[in-house]
């Protein structure tokens, strides 16, 4: 928004120029994003107190879990609002890149509102049914994943890049739309699933966005592409400022968020924080990277298949609980060391993520 304003100011002084850089305006969307958080987290804090709108503690869970019962959630609505108004704010919206970003992230978004809403507020402990929950997702991901096919306007677009291989490139076709809706949908029921512990989903988030981001610029930059021998995708620079966002108002959210949580994000930042990571890694062509970057989400997802499937075909349980995290905690891992750890192998993956740019 503020781009086209700039360009006009631009033309009465030179000077205005330095906000049509990519880098200072990423700067500025991590910071608008990390002061609203600040600014509204508080008083969201209290209207959810003031309203009862807490948390429900799943019976057969940890005991430690019982005194969280009652804490606020929905707090992811704080980050998508200082996501969208961030990226509104310092993106270019002529950018269909952009636009794709916000409308998976805000549908998916808006899913995990009226979820969470139905637990918390008409007191349906199974919110939206698991069928209609998956319909609208499919709805959501298969619509931008055709969308993205259709107005594909470079053969690198729909490309599969495999990293680790500089010339391993796979033309899919319309398998880009199966693959893109898998990534997205996976990928936002992948971090709902980690979100179960305060502050373990959140930050593996911002790490795997701000990784994200950097393949977003560096694909966007023509000469950069070329020389790491990644796909150059022109509109793909524009991402950093949703990534910008994405980190910066996780970072604001993790304040509230942290051990011991003031508030939960609940299934309306879960969901859409998850659908977001899925759409940028298609939009910049690094589906394989994703899977390696956020392997904790990847993890906890296949503990939660293997653990169902184990106990339909044999009866036994392979761990304690699932997701895996609860599995450390039956075993006696105290909550903030369960988190650091997968904090930690988080960013180690990250970087391996972002080693597969020199090694092709």
């Amino acid at each position: 928004m503020l781009l086209y304003i700039f360009d006009v100011l631009m033309s009465l002084d030179e000077s205005f120029r330095v906000f049509q850089y990519l880098t200072l305006r990423a700067i500025l969307s991590a910071l608008t994003a990390l002061i609203i958080c600040f600014a509204i987290g508080p008083w969201m804090i209290k209207k959810l107190t003031r309203k009862k709108i807490g948390q429900s503690v799943r019976e057969d869970g940890p005991e430690t879990h019982f005194e969280k019962s009652g804490t606020p959630t929905m707090g992811g609505t704080l980050i998508l609002v200082a996501i969208i108004f961030s990226t509104l704010l310092w993106g270019d919206l002529g950018n269909r890149y952009v636009w794709t970003v916000i409308f998976v992230t805000t549908g998916f978004g808006l899913i995990g509102f009226i979820d969470d809403y139905r637990k918390v507020m008409e007191g349906n402990s199974d919110g939206i049914s698991a069928r209609d929950k998956l319909f609208w997702q499919s709805l959501i991901g298969l619509s931008a994943a055709i969308f993205m096919y259709v107005s594909a306007e470079l053969p690198a677009e729909t490309e599969l890049i495999v990293p680790f291989f500089k010339d391993v490139v796979l033309q899919i076709g319309f398998g880009y739309v199966i693959l893109s809706y898998f990534v997205i949908v996976g990928t936002s029921n992948a971090v709902n699933l980690t979100d179960g512990l305060d502050g373990l989903a959140i930050m593996p988030t911002v790490m795997v966005g701000g990784g994200l981001g950097v393949f977003a610029y560096l694909s966007g930059h023509a000469q950069f592409a070329e020389y790491l021998s990644i796909p150059f995708l022109p509109q793909s620079g524009e991402l950093v400022i949703f990534c910008a966002a994405l980190v910066g108002s996780g970072l604001g959210f993790l304040w509230f968020n942290t051990y011991p949580a003031m508030v939960f994000m609940g299934d309306v930042g879960s969901l859409a924080l998850g659908a977001g990571l899925g759409v940028l890694a298609i939009l910049v062509r690094q589906e394989v990277v994703l899977a390696i970057m956020g392997g904790v989400f990847v993890v906890e997802t296949l503990s939660v298949i293997i653990q169902v499937t184990s106990y339909k075909l044999t009866g036994k349980r392979v761990f304690r609980m699932a997701p895996i995290h609860h599995h450390f905690e039956l075993k006696g891992w105290p909550e903030p060391r369960i988190i650091v750890r997968f904090w930690i192998i988080t960013f180690i993956l990250v970087l391996v993520g972002l080693a597969t740019l020199k090694l092709r």
